[in-house]
This record gives C-alpha cells, sequence and structure tokens, in this order.
C-alpha cells in the first residue's frame, strides 16, 4: 500500500507520497516551491529556519514521486520533519510588533509540523527493517525494534556506515570487542563529511576495556585534535603510565589518523593496520605464475 510521505495540512494528507531523487541538491528551494506548491504549503514564509526548511523541502522534493522509498529515504524525513519542528516551536515564539502575520504564520507552521510529525510516524510504525528499527527504539524506547536492529546486523543487513556507528555504540558498555569491530568497519567505510568525530572516542572506549591504553591513547588524542578541547596532559599520560617518548609516537600516529580519514585513504593506511592487525592478517595474497619449464627438444 502507497504510504502518503510528505504531509501538507489536514485536509491533503491523502496526497501522493512526495519523492523522486533529484541530481541537483542545490536547486533553489523557491523554484521547488514554486513549482510545486504542495511541498511547501504548511511550511512559514519568513528567513527564520532556513536551514531546516531547506533540508525539509529538498528531502521532500527527492521523495516527490518514490511510490517505494527505503527504510533510511522515511528515517531523513522523520528526523527533517522533526529538525523543522523544533526549530518552528521556538521561532514561533518571537513576537512581530508590525508584521503580526508572520508571527501567526509560523505559529500555523508549528502546528502542522507536529500533527504531520505524528501522522508520518504513525504511517511508519510498522516498518521493520533497519533505519525504521533504530528511529522506533530511539524515540519510542521500543525494545523490540531493538532487537530487530540487532538481528539485522548480526545477519549482515546492516550496511550503512551511520547505522553500524550507532550499533557500536549500543555495544560500547556491554561488549567491547562488537564495538571495537564495528566501530573499525565504520572507520573504513565512511566518508569524512559523515563521520562523527565521538566515534573515535567509542573506538577508545572499546579499547579501554581491553586494557589496550596506546590505541585507547591514540584515538582519544585523535578526538582532542580534532575538536580543539582543553585537556589534562597529566591524565593522557597516565593512560601509558608516565611514558613520554610512547606519547609522542602515538600523538604523531593520531595526526596520521585524522589525516587518513580526511583524505580517504584510511582504508590502505599503516595506521589502518596499527590499529586493526586482523586487516592484515586477513589481506589475501598474491603468489607471482611461475612460468612452465621449457620443453627440451630432442633429436
Amino acid at each position: 500500500m502507497r504510504q502518503n510521505l510528505v504531509i501538507i495540512t489536514s485536509f491533503t494528507l491523502g496526497m501522493s507520497l512526495f519523492g523522486l531523487f533529484s541530481c541537483d541538491n542545490d536547486r533553489n528551494i523557491s523554484a521547488i516551491c514554486k513549482n510545486n506548491p504542495e511541498i511547501c504549503a504548511d511550511l512559514h514564509k519568513d528567513g527564520w529556519c532556513l536551514a531546516e526548511k531547506t533540508k525539509l523541502i529538498q528531502n521532500r522534493y527527492e521523495l516527490k514521486d518514490n511510490e517505494n522509498p527505503t527504510g533510511k529515504q522515511l528515517y531523513l524525513q522523520l528526523t527533517y520533519l522533526e529538525d523543522y519542528s523544533r526549530c518552528i516551536e521556538l521561532a514561533s515564539g518571537v513576537q512581530h510588533i508590525i508584521h503580526t502575520n508572520r508571527t501567526a504564520d509560523r505559529a500555523r507552521a508549528f502546528r502542522l509540523s507536529t500533527q504531520n510529525l505524528s501522522l508520518l510516524q504513525d504511517q511508519t510504525r510498522e516498518r521493520q527493517d533497519p533505519f525504521m528499527s533504530y528511529y522506533q527504539w530511539t524515540r519510542f524506547g521500543d525494545t523490540a525494534a531493538l532487537n530487530r536492529l540487532l538481528e539485522h546486523e548480526s545477519a549482515g543487513e546492516v550496511t550503512d556506515s551511520f547505522l553500524l556507528a550507532q550499533v557500536a555504540t549500543y555495544y560500547s558498555n556491554r561488549n567491547a570487542i562488537k564495538a571495537q569491530q564495528l566501530y573499525l568497519k565504520v572507520f573504513a567505510d565512511i566518508q569524512y563529511d559523515d563521520f562523527d568525530v565521538n566515534w573515535l572516542l567509542g573506538l577508545a572506549s572499546a579499547y579501554r576495556q581491553q586494557q589496550v591504553f596506546d590505541k585507547a591513547y591514540m584515538l582519544t588524542k585523535a578526538n582532542l585534535l580534532l575538536t580543539q578541547q582543553k585537556y589534562s596532559e597529566e591524565k593522557m599520560l597516565a593512560l601509558l603510565g608516565g611514558n613520554k617518548t610512547l606519547a609522542t609516537e602515538l600523538d604523531l600516529k593520531a595526526q596520521a589518523l585524522i589525516d587518513a580519514l580526511k583524505n580517504g585513504t584510511y582504508s590502505q593506511s599503516p595506521v589502518r593496520q596499527w590499529l586493526d592487525p586482523q586487516v592484515v592478517a586477513q589481506a589475501p595474497t598474491t603468489t607471482e605464475a611461475v612460468p612452465p619449464a621449457p620443453v627440451e627438444k630432442t633429436d
């Protein structure tokens, strides 16, 4: 049964699902709204919450004619609508003295966004794919959805790096080895633009639980370098028993990790081999073909 994913107003809930992938993600949202007014009918019109509104409009346009959206596409639509609703809720409390219609317009948009979000959540509640299982677990505390997600991962059905990282986070305080394996897989597959620096701390925690303190130190240092947070050098050195020489070596590895992630070369980098020696052990070996011996001619 076709689902109505982009919900506009109470009198248009029966409209067809919005979505067709667009190659031009930078398409001007004004042009989208002009050519597809149903996409923007429930949204406010002034400049507040521009980033959230832009993502929501572009996502709706991408899903304009898609009758069979994936779980990830549904997840993104839900989260973009959540972000928009939170932002417009705050904006609706800002009173315009002169342009009172703008205040009323934002209040209308917030009311409709909450209605639309609730309806879209209800429409997708029966979905059991990995992304929607994750959404149902994190938004509604649905333990059955969590168990489904873990089963999907165990069966090798979770391939998205973001989702694998969320499963790794779940295991971080429950199964350090499992968390380590998942984080390492994410590091090898993720694009840096989608990389969350907190995953460095997640992997560091997994190594620390296994008392692999040099790797825990290096990953923590990489996080600190990226976030530029202040830290206690004394506490960091305590991970290494005060070994400053080792700390200097690991600081270089931390920078090498950052560079490899940013450059997209992590999968082939020496720092990956150091973090995950099994990659080296499991790498296929090639042997040079031995040419056949020459056939001796006989008279």
